[in-house]
């Protein structure tokens, strides 16, 4: 239907702004989205938390790990908008009402959005535990959430991908992570809806494809911030390695404890990150 309701359009993002600016009038340099088991970073934002159920129009988190909340506030000395935890596919929403998170902090004014993920290792270089900085990303899910009606003719219709991280914020994250000793891995992550986990024929698929990393989130964000200009870098968390040819595979519970176990790293380079977005 030509006239069906946009997620993301001007009327639903008026709506849930207004509503934010009733909490607060900080307006954010840069937005970050924290992904599963990440979510304590955003307990060292000074300012509100506001639960997404109080939101108008925001979709609520139901999956382990994500507590649901919009942190507004200072971060490293930036004012930052923090997703404490997100939404996926596998939920029941669709790739737009995914997205619909980064169109409102783009409209609260972020210019720049880290957004990080708990992921699989399918690199065998790599070790649960790692950090690895998002190069590019493979989008298997075989949704966008672009398709249909523009939100605003003032968008581009066709984005390029291309670069769809910022060379310049990329170099940020190495430089940071070169300053505090950590290992920053470097890769390809690969997308799918989920919520079951690859198949040992997937995997092998995927490796082959050139991805490095596999996980159920971030390509639909990415997509969206790309349309609306934001600059983008991307951090994962290997919290288990997604090897085809492995003895196990390791389960949801597994991945949340992983990622809580390398969370005080992870939290010490993206604090490290902020000032430079």
């Amino acid at each position: 239907m030509p006239n069906a309701p946009t997620v993301g359009g001007i009327d639903q993002l008026e709506g849930a702004l207004a509503a934010i600016r009733q909490r607060t009038d900080v307006v954010p340099d840069v937005a970050v989205i924290l992904g599963s088991g990440l979510g304590p970073l955003a307990d060292e934002v000074t300012g509100v938390s506001i639960p997404y159920a109080e939101i108008p129009g925001m979709p609520v988190s139901s999956a382990p790990g994500h507590a649901g909340r919009l942190v507004i506030g200072s971060l490293a000395g930036r004012h930052v908008v923090a997703m404490q935890g997100r939404v996926h596919p596998y939920e029941g929403f669709t790739a737009a009402q995914c997205s619909f998170p980064v169109a409102l902090m783009a409209r609260l004014g972020a210019a720049s959005l880290l957004v990080s993920n708990a992921c699989g290792g399918l690199n065998p270089h790599f070790a649960a535990g790692d950090l690895m900085l998002q190069l590019d990303f493979i989008n298997a899910t075989g949704q966008n959430p672009l398709i249909g009606p523009l939100p605003s003719p003032d968008l581009e219709r066709f984005p390029v991908m291309y670069d769809c991280y910022d060379v310049d914020l990329r170099a940020a994250a190495r430089s940071a992570a070169l300053r505090l000793g950590i290992v920053l891995r470097e890769g390809v992550y690969l997308a799918i809806t989920g919520p079951s986990y690859a198949t040992r024929a997937e995997l092998r698929a995927f490796r082959t494809l050139g991805a490095d990393a596999i996980g159920m989130s971030t390509v639909f964000e990415v997509i969206r911030a790309r349309q609306l200009g934001l600059r983008v870098v991307g951090l994962s968390v290997v919290t288990d390695m997604a090897l085809p040819d492995g003895s196990e595979h390791a389960t949801g519970d597994d991945v949340i404890a992983m990622a809580h176990r390398s969370g005080e790293t992870f939290r010490s380079l993206v604090r490290e990150v902020v000032p430079a977005l």
